[in-house]
C-alpha cells in the first residue's frame, strides 16, 4: 500500500469537515451557558432598555399631541382676540368720524354765529357811518346853499329858520332828484 492509498483510507475513516464529537459537546455546553446568561441577564436589560426608551418615544409623542393641540388653541384664541380688536378698533374709527363731524359741525355753527355777528355789527357801523355822514353833508351842503342863497339874494341870510327851511328844502329836492334817476335808468334799460 502506497502512502497515498494510506492517507485516503483514513480519510475515509475520519470526515475533516466533521470536527470530533468532544468539540462538539464541549461547543455545546459553553453556547449553553452563554445563552444562560444571555437570556438571563442581557436580554432583561435589553429589553428594559427598548421599553424605556418606547416609553419616552410615546410620551415625545403625546406632548407633542398635546402642544399641537395648545397651539391650535392658542391660534383661535388669538384669531377670536384679533376679530374682537378689530371690531373695537372699527367702533372707535366710527365714533371718532362721528365726533369729527359733530365738531366741525359745531365749529362751522360757531363761525356762522360770529360771521353773523360780524356782519351784524359791520352793517350798525355802516349805518352809523352813513347816518353821520348823511348828518355831516347835510350840514356841509346847507352852509353851502346857506352862503349861495346869501351871495344871491346879495343879503345874509341870519334868521335861523329860514336858512333851516331853505337847507331842507334843497336837501329834499336833491334827494327827489336822486330817486328818480334810478327810476329813469331803469325805464330806459326796459
Amino acid at each position: 500500500m502506497t502512502p497515498t492509498d494510506l492517507v485516503l483510507a483514513a480519510a475515509e475513516e475520519h470526515n475533516v469537515l466533521l470536527p470530533a464529537s468532544y468539540d462538539i459537546l464541549w461547543s455545546a455546553v459553553c453556547v449553553v451557558i452563554i445563552a444562560f446568561f444571555l437570556v438571563k441577564y442581557a436580554v432583561p436589560r435589553l429589553t428594559a432598555m427598548l421599553d424605556e426608551r418606547a416609553a419616552k418615544i410615546e410620551a415625545g409623542l403625546a406632548q407633542a399631541e398635546e402642544a399641537q393641540q395648545a397651539a391650535a388653541q392658542a391660534e383661535e384664541q388669538i384669531a377670536a382676540e384679533l376679530g374682537a380688536a378689530r371690531r373695537e378698533a372699527a367702533e372707535v374709527r366710527e365714533r371718532a368720524q362721528e365726533e369729527g363731524k359733530q365738531i366741525v359741525g359745531d365749529a362751522r355753527a360757531k363761525a356762522q354765529a360770529e360771521a353773523d355777528r360780524v356782519t351784524a355789527n359791520a352793517a350798525r357801523q355802516i349805518e352809523a357811518d352813513r347816518q353821520a355822514a348823511q348828518i355831516s353833508l347835510r350840514t356841509d351842503v346847507g352852509m353851502l346853499a346857506s352862503e349861495l342863497a346869501s351871495r344871491i339874494v346879495g343879503e345874509s341870510v341870519t334868521d335861523r329858520a329860514l336858512q333851516s327851511r331853505v337847507i331842507d328844502r334843497f336837501l329834499d329836492e336833491l334827494d327827489a332828484q336822486t330817486a328818480q334817476a334810478p327810476a329813469d335808468a331803469k325805464v330806459q334799460e326796459a
